[in-house]
């Protein structure tokens, strides 16, 4: 599905019914939403944030609309290590049984400043949140994914290679090129219908109102932004079988 129609795709009420899904940054502006639309069609989720409080809300909320109640993983991505990640993957594994779906929100702006100007604790952190902490999370629940079947991987992008954006430029065109590779080695990786068992692809969402928007542009009305829940139809459509073998594919929603 081309990028101009996949953020128009209209999910059945069932679409994600009995499906388990993670999704990271599950407190902010993009998680959040898909959390919520997510449980409404039908999903078990498992929601990571290092914001105790905001999980505990959309928690409250989701239970509200849906009487269902998600787990809640407080985890800040920054200070995690691997050990954090595969002890996450056993938690699924033992409430579970099974991940259908992991869906990659979390980000950190970093600074917005020349190359030669930062901080080297701040570029490391920007990088641990954006890539080296989502992939090591990825390698975690891969297994338990492979075993589940049909299971889709969706990292958040955003094309931003230009002067000034630093570590959270570089870190996310990182991110692409991980889902290619990845994608590409998944590939291989197919059921006895010939079928992937994991399927990797990414979404730049594009301008939408969030704190990291505001963060990088303080002096922007954010009343003419569009809000994170038009942008979550994209992942939606990944996450539901309807996306069949799409693998590898980044898709822009601006």
């Amino acid at each position: 599905m081309p990028s101009e129609l996949i953020n128009q795709y209209q999910p059945s009420p069932d679409a994600l019914s009995g499906k388990t899904i993670l999704i990271t940054g599950a407190a902010g502006g993009l998680g959040s939403s898909l959390a919520r639309r997510a449980s409404q069609l039908g999903s078990d989720l498992v929601l990571l944030d290092n914001n105790e409080r905001g999980l505990n809300t959309i928690h409250d909320e989701i239970e509200l609309i849906t009487g269902k109640q998600p787990g809640l993983y407080p985890l800040d991505l920054s200070g995690a290590n691997t050990d954090d990640y595969y002890q996450l993957a056993e938690t699924i594994k033992d409430v579970f049984g099974q991940l259908h779906g992991l869906v990659h929100c979390a980000a950190n702006l970093g600074q917005i400043t020349p190359l030669a100007s930062i901080d080297a604790k701040l570029w490391q952190k920007t990088f641990t949140v954006n890539l080296h902490g989502p992939l090591l999370l990825t390698q975690a629940v891969i297994p338990l994914m492979r075993t589940t079947g049909n299971a889709r991987i969706i990292f958040t992008s955003d094309e931003k290679r230009k002067a000034y954006w630093g570590a959270y430029a570089i870190s996310k065109a990182a991110v692409e090129a991980t889902v290619s590779t990845l994608a590409d080695e998944l590939d291989t990786d197919r059921d006895t219908d010939n079928k992937p068992l994991i399927t990797c692809n990414s979404i730049d969402p594009g301008k939408m109102r969030t704190s990291l928007r505001s963060s990088a542009f303080p002096g922007e009305d954010p009343d003419e932004l569009p809000e994170p829940a038009s942008k979550i139809s994209a992942y939606l459509y990944l996450l539901s079988n309807e996306a069949g073998e799409v693998n590898g594919e980044t898709f822009s929603l601006d």
